[in-house]
């Protein structure tokens, strides 16, 4: 498809796509109604769309996958994302002053020069690709890759800015899907499960509790694998993040990435690199279990938007503490904890303690 370079008021556009991203009903249905949007502002043949971690930048779920090649290239995506040296990597975009950066654009009109584009999407017919990172703050809840193939122009600079200019309302809405429901399920007191993986990234082992915990996670791109599963895609990263770490590479929050099961509860998957005989990478060990409570609370916090302070307050309140022990806790007036307060309320729509913790932990412990 030939895309011709247009412009594009930019305070009418940014309306038009947030529009559909207020109409929809979950993280999901979030990406395809904004995709659609974004495709008649600035058109692509193909994209990604994908949740992530807010703390430490890792895909999660939802992904969106659209009009791409086999699902198992999806993982030598990855792959290459984490582990190989890259022009725009995600994670240096989460902390650039804008966003969104196009390829050719970042290569002088060489996309080769990414090994991305030498490995992956040249042999796919991609001409260029446009990545941006929704953020709120310093904190990502997407990431997001369009693509133009065949005889594509570039994606230009109005284009550009215009995706940019969407990062932090797309992302504050997003973020609100991270909130608790009361059709979440209760708390979850189940044994971690374990999956282990050799040195090469393949998955050899793993036991019925892993098992059981996959079962439960939403539906999204996946390998396969010799153990009679596939694996999600958001596992696959964040052994491959662990491998990137082993290696000295950048260790963007870790390998952890925390994600929602079908029933609403979290489950955090962490995994770390074990040493082999002679100090030689070993296998990759991926844990995934129930989130803890002090976990959920910090998610809670971000999907709300609460400051680290506001985050301080609010987990001594679910402690049960009054206001004056929290001023002494915290080393504040007791008018600075009721002024902390009421942001806090007015951010998570309720107007008592009460109301508060009910809203932040439904259907969980409190943490303690």
């Amino acid at each position: 498809m030939s895309v011709a370079h247009r412009r594009t008021d930019a305070p009418s556009a940014h309306a038009r796509v947030l529009a559909g991203a207020e109409r929809a009903t979950g993280p999901h249905d979030f990406f395809r109604l904004t995709s659609a949007a974004l495709r008649r502002l600035v058109p692509f043949d193909s994209a990604v769309w994908a949740a992530t971690d807010p703390e430490t930048g890792l895909i999660t779920a939802p992904m969106l996958v659209e009009n791409l090649g086999p699902r198992e290239d999806c993982a030598a995506y990855w792959e290459s994302e984490l582990l190989e040296e890259n022009v725009l990597p995600f994670r240096d975009l989460a902390r650039a002053a804008v966003p969104v950066a196009g390829l050719r654009a970042a290569t002088g009109d060489l996309p080769a020069r990414s090994a991305r584009f030498r490995r992956l999407l040249r042999s796919q017919g991609v001409a260029d690709e446009l990545r941006a990172v929704l953020r709120t703050g310093d904190r990502p809840w997407a990431v997001i890759s369009l693509f133009r193939t065949g005889d594509g122009a570039a994606f230009g600079p109005d284009e550009t800015t215009l995706l940019a200019g969407l990062s932090a309302p797309l992302a504050s809405r997003l973020r609100r899907f991270a909130r608790p429901s009361p059709s979440d399920g209760a708390a979850d007191g189940s044994p971690p499960g374990l999956v282990l993986f050799d040195p090469s990234g393949e998955p050899t082992s793993i036991n019925e509790e892993a098992r059981q915990h996959l079962a439960r996670l939403p539906e999204g791109p996946s390998i396969p694998t010799p153990l009679g599963l596939r694996l999600p895609i958001w596992l696959v990263t964040t052994a491959l993040q662990a491998r990137a770490i082993a290696r000295g590479r950048e260790r963007a929050g870790g390998a952890r990435t925390r994600i929602r099961t079908v029933d609403g509860r979290w489950l955090t998957c962490h995994a770390s690199c074990l040493s082999g005989p002679g100090g030689r990478p070993g296998p990759v060990a991926l844990v995934i279990e129930p989130a803890a409570a002090a976990d959920r609370a910090v998610l809670m916090a971000e999907a709300y938007g609460l400051t680290p302070r506001e985050l301080q307050i609010t987990l001594l309140v679910t402690r049960g503490l009054p206001t004056a022990e929290i001023a002494a806790t915290l080393f504040i007036s007791p008018h600075t904890v009721r002024d902390h307060l009421k942001a806090v309320f007015g951010k998570a729509e309720v107007s008592s303690r009460g109301e508060l913790v009910a809203r932040l932990f439904a259907g969980h412990h409190r943490p303690v």
